[in-house]
């Protein structure tokens, strides 16, 4: 009887338990089907022929909708418990409540209505996806095709949002839109005979039958210059004509109505953690003073005889730090990428299988562009992730920052941590596909400080290039803050990286205009990169000679990126456990 009693209890208490799992899987399957319900890009992407002829359907009908089947996941998710998940569900959990509660925290601030920054948005969308198309039979290049034929109204969606953002006085700066009007200049431009939109036929296997693509290829060129070019064309004058008839002059999100709310609505949305964008502004300062000083030694170390400002002079123009040709420079990065892959072994034992290439940055986007960018692949679509590098200006690009921006953009940072991410297995397909910016741009800035270790950096200008690249996001934290939350001008922003940095004007002025047209995004760097280190200070003191680097890396990536609450918890989790082992 006792027996009897016993095992009915422990059922009884297994039962909610079981009970919250079953739960839990068919949420994340409802979820998994509502993501790629509505996002046709990825849908394509994973062979959905008809999905793959669509763009995202952006109406206010459909987003409200969303919204509201979002809601009602977010119930569902908050009365399950996570005592019963395994790691990589409680991973799930964390994943999937910090996407709904950030959706459901700025929908009411209709962000479609400010839908580009100073170097892209939904109207350069289609030219990234056409240089990632690459289809294998005819019946994907038709679906192709319906996408050309479907983007003149893609467009027009977009440009309502838009129109509903001028009515309510929730737009961009005028010298961001200003900026757009210079990429749209530069894509109606574009040569019909070698137009970017016509990529994906590049990929068509030889096999396909010569008609078909002839057909095809006509189909495309007739779309292209009889409604897409018409479509830009129109886009370029709505931007000159109507968003630009009378410009906003301020630069801070807080400006317009509602501004300030949703500025700190997105200090959480971007950091992933509750803080206030008081603390990020004063976090920024202190990391400005302790950077400053590393710098100072540094010069010392240089032999350099002068001011700080006169190194900073030294270094933006002596012609020995810049390339004489943009194969140059790009024949530079390649180097110190290959030395990075050389290097790898040493402080990971997994390894992603996809490759990436260094490449320039498109005509079209380098003006306004950032230094490098890293764009991801897809092994299974046969792409290559990208490291790609700004060679416009050759002036403005100093070889001593290269080798922060290489680790930073290929391996062991953006393509590492993304390449890994993307071959996760038994885990939701968004798992492996959300870019949570804390968590893979604190990675990608770690690993620039520890391509110390990796022997990377070469020269003490080298290494103040390294220094110049965290004084940049430490600035960002002040910079960002200052221009959305306490009111400071383009000029005092730019006057923090100026004054602090060896970055060239010309990089200074994209990024500053990059913040103000992107607030809170800037945030998130620093913010990961200092929860990193402070893990790996915390492992390192716990397990003294024990310590495994390589082991500690792997189990930070190995489920792919989370807010960092999460990764917090398990790491420490991680260095318990390791305690554990060592005592057995």
């Amino acid at each position: 009887m006792r027996l009897l009693t016993g095992i009915l209890l422990m059922m009884m208490c297994l039962a909610p338990a079981l009970a919250d799992e079953t739960d839990f899987k068919r949420l994340v399957a409802d979820f998994e089907a509502h993501e790629l319900a509505h996002n046709p890009i990825r849908a394509g992407e994973q062979g959905d022929l008809d999905a793959a002829g669509r763009w995202p359907d952006h109406s206010p009908e459909t987003l409200a909708e969303k919204l509201e089947r979002e809601e009602e996941f977010l119930e569902r998710l908050e009365a399950i418990g996570v005592d019963g998940l395994d790691e990589s569900e409680g991973v799930t959990h964390a994943m999937m409540a910090h996407l709904l509660r950030s959706r459901l925290a700025l929908a009411g601030f209709e962000p479609r209505r400010v839908s580009f920054t100073n170097d892209s948005g939904f109207f350069s969308q289609p030219f990234g996806l056409a240089r990632r198309t690459r289809p294998s039979s005819i019946a994907e290049a038709e679906a192709w095709l319906r996408r050309l034929e479907a983007l003149p109204e893609f467009l027009a969606v977009q440009t309502a949002w838009l129109e509903r953002g001028l009515e309510s006085g929730f737009v961009q700066p005028g010298l961001v839109a200003e900026r757009v009007v210079e990429q749209l200049e530069s894509l109606v431009a574009e040569e019909l005979d070698d137009h970017p939109l016509l990529a994906p036929l590049e990929a068509l296997p030889r096999r396909v039958d010569a008609d078909e693509r002839v057909r095809l290829e006509r189909a495309m060129r007739e779309t292209i210059k009889n409604e897409i070019v018409p479509a830009y064309r129109e886009l370029l004058r709505f931007f000159r004509e109507d968003y630009l008839a009378e410009p906003r002059e301020t630069v801070g999100i807080s400006d317009v109505p509602g501004g300030r709310e949703y500025y700190r609505a997105l200090v959480r949305y971007h950091t992933t953690m509750d803080t206030t964008p008081e603390e990020i502004h004063q976090r920024g300062k202190a990391e400005v003073e302790r950077i400053r000083a590393e710098m100072d030694e540094v010069i010392e170390r240089a032999g350099f005889e002068g001011s700080f400002e006169e190194f900073l002079h030294y270094l933006r123009t002596d012609t020995r730090f810049y390339a004489d040709s943009e194969r140059e420079l790009l024949m530079h990065a390649a180097w110190i990428a290959k030395r990075a892959d050389d290097q790898m072994p040493r402080f990971f034992r997994k390894l992603p299988r996809l490759p990436y290439g260094v490449r320039p940055v498109p005509d079209s986007l380098a003006p306004n562009y950032t230094t490098g960018r890293y764009w991801a692949g897809n092994l299974e679509a046969g792409v290559a992730g990208g490291y790609l590098v700004n060679t416009y200006r050759l002036d403005q690009r100093p070889l001593y920052e290269l080798p922060a921006l290489t680790v930073h953009e290929g391996v062991p940072g953006h393509h590492h941590q993304i390449a890994l991410a993307q071959e996760l297995e038994d885990v939701p397909d968004f798992r492996r596909n959300t870019n949570i910016t804390a968590f893979a741009e604190g990675w990608a800035l770690y690993t620039e400080h520890l391509a110390i270790e990796m022997d990377i950096y070469e020269t003490p200008y080298e290494d103040f290039g390294r220094l110049t690249y965290e004084m940049w996001r430490a600035c960002r934290l002040v910079v960002d803050t200052g221009l959305h939350y306490f009111g400071w001008s383009q000029e005092e922003a730019e006057a923090c990286l100026l004054e602090n940095s060896a970055l060239s004007t010309h990089n200074v002025r994209t990024e500053v205009e990059r913040y103000i047209s992107w607030p809170g995004q800037a945030l998130a760097y620093k913010t990961g990169e200092l929860l990193i280190r402070e893990l790996r200070s915390k492992a390192e003191e716990a397990l003294g000679e024990d310590f495994d680097l390589r082991a500690f890396h792997d189990h930070i990536l190995s489920q792919g990126a989370m807010p960092l609450s999460a990764l917090e918890q398990r790491m420490e989790a991680w260095i318990a456990e390791q305690h554990v082992i060592l005592d057995e």
